[in-house]
């Protein structure tokens, strides 16, 4: 792309510029679904046959979605697959682009036993590693974390200069009361994200218990890295209301216009 700017006050001078095309490049995609027991809450909605339908449950299903419409975009995308009990730990080490290989992994996260703190040093270690290796290959890498605590605030020790992966989050939780902190859970969330991500890292919450919610954040994530405003800028998705709202008014609009012709 190409265009003209003048310069100086003096008689308008052409002066050219190029735009030069960049390629995105394709991701490699890790992500981190939380097994505390605290994923095994309840959401508002039941499966079939009315089997209660857990935080899990509603991850796995995110995720999967999550998955086939980013493969759509770019089927050159990769993704695996890694556990947060006390640190993180790999279900799935390889990236793949096979979807019948990303199901099997997501049908072998599973809850163990409650597990207290969340260091997430173990996890960034990782995708450090990851990252350079995906760099070699002209790729990014991006890890997803999906977090259930509602009152254990994550931990990490990591070099603030060593940013070589982006990190996206998504926090559901309970409502705030006396065993719980979830406003202090989703700081410390924000300060690890800001600490360690390459690009724009988004991150996301829900107390409502909803899985609609959970896929219109993950839908929102599929934006690529490299390609992104700054959160604060994000007006995506549109409210339909407000859609709504505005045809309203056009066609109230309109109708005044056809009226005050005749």
């Amino acid at each position: 792309m190409e265009g003209v700017e003048g310069q100086g006050s003096g008689p308008p001078t052409a002066s050219r510029y190029t735009l030069q095309p960049t390629r995105l490049a394709s991701e490699d995609i890790l992500f981190c679904v939380d097994v505390d027991n605290e994923s095994l809450v309840e959401m508002k909605v039941a499966a079939a046959g009315g089997r209660p339908y857990t935080r899990l449950d509603s991850i796995k299903q995110a995720i999967i979605l999550f998955v086939n419409a980013k493969l759509t975009i770019n089927p050159d995308h990769r993704f695996a697959f890694a556990a947060l009990g006390k640190s993180a730990s790999w279900v799935r080490k390889e990236f793949t682009s096979d979807i019948d290989s990303v199901v099997s992994a997501c049908r072998g996260i599973a809850v163990d036993s409650p597990c207290g703190h969340a260091d997430l040093t173990q996890l960034f270690r990782v995708a450090a590693h990851e990252a350079k290796k995906t760099r070699a290959q002209n790729r990014i890498l991006r890890v997803v974390l999906l977090y259930c605590r509602s009152s254990i605030p994550p931990q990490h020790q990591w070099p603030a200069t060593q940013k070589l992966f982006t990190l996206d989050v998504v926090y559901l939780h309970d409502k705030p009361g006396p065993d719980n902190c979830p406003q202090k859970v989703y700081d410390a969330l924000v300060e690890a994200l800001e600490h360690v991500s390459e690009y724009e890292g988004y991150i996301f919450e829900s107390g409502q218990g909803l899985t609609r919610v959970l896929f219109r954040h993950m839908c929102t994530l599929l934006s690529h890295p490299q390609q992104r405003c700054v959160q604060d800028d994000l007006d995506i998705p549109k409210s339909l209301t407000k859609k709504s709202a505005t045809s309203d008014l056009a066609l109230t609009d309109e109708n005044a216009v056809v009226v005050s012709s005749q």
